[in-house]
């Protein structure tokens, strides 16, 4: 989030809705100067969400812009002087940050010093370049950025790790590396905490994209080197040795080659994963302080050293901020939390909030904001309603506090304004304008149109509950600051994500004027002032739907916020039942029983658009307690409209009430009133076509549907004619469903030259349905021939009478009735399970108070997190994502204001994290831990999600896939016939059918029962069009589900001891008793010297019992391995090393290679028993070979000033090669033996390539033995790019700790 205040408006091409449960910094900035002009850039349709790595992803927004080409100026002027705008150079600068469309410029023409200052901005966005162009010092001198704060929590840095500086004044980082402190810095307590991060998580996509490239092509330059040295070394050896018969010889030219394939292998791997910066934090005596080690960023140790940072504190304190790098030239800010314990390092995720700041600026010398900008959305079940608007109430009601937010970019249709900014009635949601300056200027159109206009993909209104939905509009699109990391300073960008800070910006000059003049502020008389003198950009009333209430004027909102200067601070709230309106005076939580409360009384005069349809009373007296008024067309009727008195389409209509006292202020309230009168369909099928329908730019033609009852599908064919230059159409279609999002369908279509599209989709019979289509408001611009539009819309549907299918995990099919009530259509259903959903319930639960000032709301309440941790595992790699029914798909319309997720493996390595729009991530075999994250000020709620259950949702192996099955009959899944393939409906007449449950063959492996089957079930074809697929299945698809039935009772289980068996039941009592000695042997501890006696007692007792039997010595082999090692590593590997001889010495190799090499009978029982068994004996055999191997190795490498005898390397060499008689050694268990080997002799070329095989096969979850041997290698070949490399990854694979949340 960002505070300030504004002197200049603008726009940016911002991709306002898209969903997003973490907002990004909070940012205080202070009073805004004039922006110079920047490379004008482009923007596609509405948003495009910018996922940050590590973030709830998703779901930031990012602006959708790319540079463009200026227009050539001649051509542009004389385009311009033919249709009577020109531009000159001032007003193209001007262009570029509109003022003059909201009056800015006569505002500050007329009051110079009202420029903003003493107003104070929060921008809730993807954070802001505290180094960007014009976001320094405001007009005065000040600061403009007072404070910056993620609300996120993705640059959070765990730094509760203290350490202490040794005598050359040097500390371990949290990442391990030796770091010098700068013996300048002062630290009382000479204690250092430190932390770390990767990097990349702070950057954004771009930035990451720009930066990949740029270090690949280094590390491509060193890789290279590397490899010309290694082919020359190749070379030379083939020189010295034409034909080397020699065995030693042969294995070093094969090493050689094997160095040269590692190199080329680990350039078609790469991928960067971003260098480790340590973060060091200390408390000077005054402050917290953080230092950034960042010298892993440019590759040059010179550069990025911790000594050479200059230290921040809280950007608040001394409002000062670090670079990375070069390199990067990202910026960024930190804050200490948590007595020292966290830091949150700020960056931004998009050049979003940058843009937006750059549009709306102010200063404050207080940290209490006046005015909130957000510039996100999304669509919503609910308007007013969830957490946030919650909050946004408290914070508009009790803290006085304004809160203007974009309206949405999914237009033109209606009904498509998102949350919170167009649902929400105490935020003012704006709409984006352009005009034709700004389309000649910004947007460098050729012909720039008569008129201003809101931009094609601006949301409108109505919202489901009939309020307006966009309060005003303000030019969507502005030539502003950017983040330094983008190499620019400025660019254009459009969107209403940029129309809201424009008016923010504007309503900022308002905030500072009546300060300046005591005129009380409050956003009740704010928004009236703001409302009441907007300019009407159209006078169809319709408009109003999409302008709001017009073209945003700060000097005239000015002029009437000094006339009502006395009033009192007071909103009117609406509700409506059935037709009676419900009219509430709506005071500041604050205000004084006695002295505003009971003596408020205004006399009101009711207004009607149009008397025709909407009668009202006269007059009304409005008290504090409220009052309330019918609408009615007669005194005998109602209802509000008689639909035989209007024509089919959109009507608007207002009640509005007008102060008898002083009219000059103005509609004091408005109660809008859309009426919709659909045009019903006849024919079979139902057919809507419109002929000839004549577009020009920004032209919008409107469509209202009653879509028949018994429709599920359109197909639609629009064909276009007239064309001189390409045109560009935006499709949408609108259905609105109680307590659901609206049914949305679009198409952005650009047609070159006169041809024909075709469409098909989902539709909700009985329901309304909008069709707009509209040229998009710069298309044909240049052109003098409108585009000629042919549009038919054919009306299909086959009807079921259960739309979701759930199959209970039983033998039996369900029955399916279908019934095509439009016209005759083929009914082919087709059904297919793709994924699978599996149960889980929290393990652990936890509730923490968060601690930090930034997890405390307004009214002081701590808010408390709950985590709940669940834990599962993948027998194969799958690709997965967590479900949750209960808060999933819901931000704004959710009582809860935050929920995140993360999956990690065994080695704390974060895989996937996201928030209430979970996404699929491929993992490898292995077991995972997945922690939810829910917060809430009320304990109570988060307590009845303690056992809140949670969906693996996996995705099944195309080859898994299970399509069900159709019968005619209910027995047919049984006897196999009866089969189900299709017919042809007749209207009205039902046809029954089965759907079979999944054979049990087919089930997923492993799926417990429980488990539900995820698919879709598809019935008709589409017919229309699409010759070419002649079984085209149509677009409305519905749910199929099946719940896992228990799983067949294995017929072996109560079988018991083999008939078969030729052991006495004295001989099997004696196994027993053996077995159960050595399964006690395993579960003694070895803590104390009285344990350990006790053991090895134990161990002699049995030895003697059991002199032969191989299964005791692999259990003590095994026991040794486990013993703590910490003392004594070189007498513990000979201990190993004893005990694989005697593992080796129980087995007669002879006789258990002649059995192996036997081939039993396959229907002999015994002789199969006996093969596994040998095969039992033989693994445990190499098992102990090879961990003798290891202990050989081991006590070499820690006598490395030793010189190891001859005889000692010959043991080392003899067992491996007893080794390789009875197993592969290069496998993923025994390879390791056979690197150590290579390594000792010399050949680390063989020896890498051989632990690159081993770690490329292993399926599971990474170890990280394996890696540090990696880099053990590649150093000691002499590769510091490559080991460079591996170090950075070693931080993703093991991180020593989750993240904090």
């Amino acid at each position: 989030m960002w505070l300030g205040s504004c002197a200049s408006s603008a726009t940016a091409a911002a991709a306002l809705h898209k969903p997003v449960a973490h907002l990004r910094p909070l940012l205080r900035v202070s009073a805004s100067c004039s922006s110079s002009p920047a490379s004008p850039t482009v923007a596609a349709r509405g948003p495009s969400p910018s996922p940050r790595p590590g973030v709830a992803a998703t779901a930031m927004p990012s602006s959708n812009s790319a540079p463009t080409t200026p227009a050539d100026e001649t051509t542009a002027a004389a385009a311009a002087a033919a249709s009577g705008f020109r531009l000159t150079e001032p007003s193209f600068l001007e262009s570029l940050m509109p003022k003059k469309e909201t009056g800015v410029d006569r505002f500050l023409a007329a009051h110079p010093e009202y420029d903003g200052r003493g107003a104070l901005i929060a921008i809730f966005d993807s954070g802001v370049d505290p180094a960007a162009a014009g976001l320094q010092t405001t007009s005065d001198g000040k600061p403009k950025i007072l404070d910056v704060i993620d609300c996120t929590g993705s640059g959070d840095v765990d730094t509760s790790k203290v350490v202490k500086a040794d005598a050359d004044g040097a500390i371990v980082g949290a990442s391990g590396t030796r770091l010098i402190v700068n013996s300048s810095w002062k630290n009382p307590s000479e204690e250092w905490r430190v932390g770390y991060k990767l990097v990349y998580e702070l950057f954004t996509d771009t930035l990451i994209s720009r930066l990949k490239k740029e270090r690949k092509k280094k590390w491509d330059e060193e890789n290279q080197e590397a490899i010309s040295g290694a082919l020359n070394q190749l070379n030379e050896f083939e020189k010295k040795h034409s034909k080397p018969d020699d065995a030693k010889l042969k294995k070093a030219k094969e090493d050689l080659q094997d160095r040269l394939d590692c190199l080329r292998k680990q350039a078609d791997g790469y991928d960067d994963r971003g260098p480790v910066i340590d973060v060091v934090v200390w408390h000077d005596g005054d402050v917290w302080r953080v230092a950034v080690d960042t010298q892993g960023l440019e590759g040059n140790k010179d550069c990025g050293k911790l000594a050479d940072f200059v230290p921040l504190t809280n950007y608040r304190i001394e409002r000062k901020f670090g670079i990375f790098s070069k390199l990067d030239a990202c910026s960024f800010v930190a804050n200490v939390y948590d007595d020292g314990n966290l830091v949150s390092i700020v960056t931004d995720c998009s050049p979003h909030a940058t843009h937006v700041a750059g549009i709306a600026a102010a200063f404050h010398p207080e940290h209490k904001c006046d005015l909130i900008n957000m510039s996100y959305g999304e669509p919503t079940l609910l308007p007013d309603y969830g957490r946030f608007i919650d909050l946004v109430n408290e914070v508009v009601d009790k803290h006085r506090i304004i809160f203007i937010s974009s309206a949405g970019n999914n237009g033109p249709a209606l009904n498509t304004v998102g949350a919170p900014g167009g649902t929400s009635s105490s935020i003012i949601g704006v709409g984006a304008y352009v005009s034709p300056s700004m389309a000649a200027g910004a947007h460098c159109v050729v012909q720039a149109p008569s008129e201003g206009m809101e931009y094609t993909w601006s949301s409108r209104g109505p919202t489901a509950d009939g309020d307006l939905g966009v309060s005003i509009s303000a030019p969507g699109g502005a030539v502003a600051p950017v983040p330094t990391w983008t190499l620019q300073s400025r660019m254009l960008m459009n969107g209403t994500s940029m129309s809201s800070p424009s008016a923010c910006g504007g309503v900022a000059l308002l905030v500072s004027a009546m300060k300046a003049e005591a005129i009380p502020l409050s956003p009740y008389t704010v928004r009236k002032a703001i409302e009441n003198t907007a300019a009407s950009i159209s006078d169809v009333p319709e408009e109003k739907l999409t302008t709001g209430h017009g073209l945003l004027q700060v000097d005239r909102a000015f002029e009437y916020a000094r006339q009502a200067k006395k009033l009192p601070l007071v909103s009117y709230k609406i509700s409506i039942n059935q037709w009676t309106v419900q009219l509430n005076p709506k005071f500041h939580e604050d205000a004084s029983n006695l002295e505003q409360l009971v003596p408020f009384e205004e006399c009101l005069q009711l207004h009607s658009t149009d008397n025709s349809i909407v009668n009202i009373p006269e007059y009304i007296l409005l008290t504090n307690n409220g009052r309330s008024f019918k609408l009615q067309p007669d005194i005998t009727k109602s209802i509000v409209v008689n639909p035989d008195n209007i024509s089919s389409g959109l009507h608007y209509y207002e009640v509005y009430g007008m102060d008898c006292r002083a009219p000059w202020r103005g509609p004091i309230f408005r109660v809008p009133i859309t009426v919709i009168k659909p045009i019903a369909l006849s024919g079979e099928p139902p057919v809507l076509s419109l002929s000839k329908l004549y577009f020009k730019s920004g032209h919008i033609e409107r469509r209202f549907i009653n879509v028949p009852i018994g429709a599920s599908w359109v197909e639609v064919t629009m064909r276009t004619s007239a064309l001189d230059t390409p045109r560009r159409f935006f499709l949408d279609t609108v259905q609105m469903c109680p307590l659901k999002r609206p049914i949305k369908w679009e198409a952005v279509v650009t047609f070159s030259s006169p041809s024909i599209k075709n469409f098909s989709f989902s539709v909700e019979g009985g329901l309304t349905m909008e069709l707009s289509i509209a040229q998009f408001w710069s298309s044909g611009n240049a052109s003098h021939e409108p585009t000629c539009v042919d549009f038919e819309i054919v009306f299909h549907g086959i009807s079921v009478d259960q739309k979701v299918i759930a199959l209970d995990g039983s033998e039996s099919p369900m029955l399916i009735v279908a019934r095509s009530l439009l016209a005759s259509e083929r009914l082919v259903p087709v059904a297919n399970m793709n994924k699978i959903r599996i149960p889980y319930r929290p393990v652990e639960s936890n509730f923490c108070p968060l601690p930090t000032s930034r997890d405390r709301l307004p009214s002081g309440k701590q808010i408390i997190a709950l985590t709940l941790t669940y834990k599962f595992k993948l027998e194969d790699g799958a690709e997965i994502k967590p479900h949750l029914p209960l808060l999933n798909n819901r931000i704004y319309d959710n009582k809860f204001e935050s929920q995140f997720y993360r999956i990690s493996d065994s080695n704390k390595s974060v895989y996937s994290s996201g928030d209430v729009y979970p996404s699929y991530v491929k993992l490898p075999k292995g077991e995972y831990t997945l922690q939810l994250y829910i917060r809430h000020e009320n304990v109570q709620f988060l307590e009845k999600l303690k056992q809140l259950v949670l969906f693996i949702e996996r995705k099944l192996e195309k080859k898994d896939f299970i399509q069900l099955s159709f019968y005619s009959e209910p027995d047919g899944p049984i006897v196999g016939n009866a089969t189900f393939k299709s017919s042809i409906l007749v209207p009205g007449e039902p046809e029954a059918f089965y759907v079979g449950p999944p054979s049990t063959e087919k089930l997923p492996k492993g799926s417990p029962p429980g488990s539900v089957l995820v698919g879709s079930i598809t019935y008709g074809i589409v017919s229309s069009f699409n010759k070419k697929e002649q079984n085209q299945h149509a677009p409305a698809s519905y749910s199929i589900l099946c719940v896992i039935p228990p799983s067949k009772i294995d017929d072996n289980t109560e079988k018991g001891v083999s008939v078969g068996t030729k052991k006495s039941v004295s001989e099997r009592l004696n196994d027993e008793v053996r077995d159960t000695k050595i399964k006690f042997l395993s579960s003694l501890k070895q803590e104390n010297e009285d344990d350990k006696s006790a053991w090895t007692e134990l161990v002699a007792s049995l030895k003697s019992e059991y002199p032969k039997y191989t299964p005791l010595f692999a259990k003590i082999l095994e026991c040794v391995l486990q013993e703590s090692t910490a003392d004594d590593k070189i007498s513990h590997h000979k201990e190993v090393i004893v005990a694989a001889d005697e593992v080796v010495d129980s087995i007669d190799k002879e006789e258990l290679a002649k059995l192996l090499s036997l081939k039993p009978d396959p229907e002999d029982e015994e002789s199969q028993k006996t093969k596994k068994k040998m095969e039992e004996t033989r693994d445990q055999l190499a098992d102990a070979l090879y961990q003798k191997g290891l202990a050989l190795a081991e006590i070499e490498s820690l006598k490395p000033d030793e010189s190891t005898e001859a005889s000692a390397k010959d043991v080392f060499e003899e067992n491996y090669k007893e080794l390789i008689k009875w197993v592969d050694a290069k496998t993923t268990k025994y390879g390791t033996l056979t690197v150590l080997r290579e390594r000792r002799c010399g050949r680390c070329g063989t020896a890498l390539k051989v632990l690159n095989d081993m770690i490329q096969e292993n399926s599971e979850q990474p170890k990280k033995k394996l890696y540090d041997l990696r880099i053990q290698l590649i150093e000691e070949i002499g590769w510091a790019h490559v080991s460079a490399y591996e170090k950075q990854w070693m931080h993703v694979r093991f991180p020593p700790s989750l993240p904090p949340f």
